[in-house]
């Protein structure tokens, strides 16, 4: 681990220019399959990634083959770990989802359970219903923000091998104390893993591996990559032993992110945080206004809590609220549609986390793969909209909403 505090370790861990014919920053390694420098290091490389022999402290296995691992993918992991408080591994991969289905099918095996707050990401919860459930491994759905009802889910599924959280939930930002889940974990043996999906908060404002967690889950498509323009995931674990089963199976399942899109990734490293302050704040203030626009509802954001252990939740375990806000319209469906026709600065599109204002209705869109009763207990009604502000300015993106919301509450 780097001496260096975060903003520091991320432009000088895990890249050497000399490696580089003197290169300021990382080139781009576009190879398939690297060159050993003798038989017996070929041997070696074999049986580390087999399983059959451990690394020693401080040791770098010659490469292989970049459906294993290389160059860009080595520095890029190197170069994230600074800013996840806590972790000691780091893998990338070529989607969020990606890196969520390895990071679970490495932990677990048919007859397993996962217990999983809801609401939950949509391809996160499809992956887990109609595709592990068929395979033997249960999903048990648990209402986010409820650490009772968690805790007894986690003591009475038989064989619960992982405890999934999203905090803030996607995306009405219900947040889920993860050190009481860590707690309810380790009652009882052997203990599930926690792992929490940290997409909304971190690594900036949400630490999960420092208060107890065990994997770390990102799509870094959204803040880390910051830009919209790639597909990225990451799992970064507590426990360097944990990542070993997930390295294995990401070369099986050959999902590693591309040599390209790992140096764009750790382009944009140094700038995450920078970004999501900004982006933080812009929503904070916007959040904050629309809070009194005859046509919303409610507006779920984390400064705007009234439940007081939602609110110790929010002060206990984040550091800024972050960029993203929900608003829940009077009128429904049609309020919503006319209040997403009439933007004007902000961008009708799922995904988030870019500098760009992103705005979209989950109902209907990121999470309409999920029924309709279980949408409606999770709050994702007809006329919930997602905003993932920008860091444009943040009075043009509230004049824009306005203006939308006045249409939507004509509708």
């Amino acid at each position: 681990m780097s001496k260096h505090r975060p903003s520091t370790a991320i432009l000088t861990s895990g890249f050497d220019p000399a490696l580089s014919v003197g290169s300021a920053r990382p080139a781009v390694f576009r190879s398939s399959t690297y060159v050993f420098p003798t038989p017996e290091a070929a041997e070696r490389a074999f049986a580390i990634l087999g399983g059959r022999q451990q690394p020693e402290p401080g040791e770098n296995p010659a490469l292989i083959y970049s459906r294993f691992n290389h160059p860009n993918a080595e520095i890029v992991e190197a170069q994230i770990l600074p800013l996840e408080r806590g972790g000691a591994a780091a893998a990338v991969f070529n989607s969020g989802m990606a890196a969520i289905m390895t990071a679970i099918m490495a932990h677990t095996k048919p007859g397993d359970a996962i217990v999983y707050t809801v609401p939950l990401y949509g391809g996160t919860q499809s992956l887990i219903q109609n595709f592990l459930a068929p395979w033997g491994i249960q999903g048990v759905p648990v209402e986010g923000g409820k650490a009772e009802a968690l805790d007894k889910a986690i003591q009475e599924t038989p064989n619960c091998r992982i405890v999934l959280i999203e905090t803030p939930a996607n995306p009405t930002l219900t947040m889920s104390d993860i050190q009481s889940a860590v707690a309810s974990a380790e009652k009882i043996a052997p203990r599930p893993l926690v792992m929490v999906d940290n997409t909304f908060l971190g690594p900036a404002f949400q630490h999960p591996l420092a208060i107890g967690a065990d994997v770390c889950l990102y799509s870094a498509t959204k803040y880390l990559g910051g830009f919209s323009d790639i597909l990225a995931g990451v799992a970064i674990t507590r426990d360097a032993e944990l990542m070993r089963p997930i390295r294995s199976k990401r070369g099986l399942f050959g999902n590693i992110l591309a040599p390209d899109e790992c140096w764009i990734l750790d382009s944009r490293l140094p700038t995450v945080k920078l970004r999501m302050y900004r982006q933080s704040k812009n929503a904070q203030r916007i959040a904050e206004k629309l809070v009194k626009h005859p046509a919303v509802r409610r507006v779920y954001y984390p400064t705007l809590f009234d439940d007081p252990d939602q609110i110790r939740i929010r002060l206990s375990q984040c550091d800024y609220p972050g960029g993203i806000f929900s608003l829940d319209l009077h009128g429904g469906k049609p309020a919503a549609f006319e209040f997403l026709r009439r933007l004007k600065v902000g961008r009708n599109a799922v995904s988030l986390g870019g500098v760009e204002t992103l705005v979209c209705h989950p109902r209907s869109t990121t999470h309409s793969a999920v029924s309709a009763a279980e949408l409606q207990i999770s709050g994702v009604v007809d006329g919930l909209v997602r905003v993932s502000v920008g860091i444009e300015d943040w009075r043009d993106l509230l004049t824009d909403f306005e203006e939308a919301l006045d249409h939507a509450a004509a509708a």
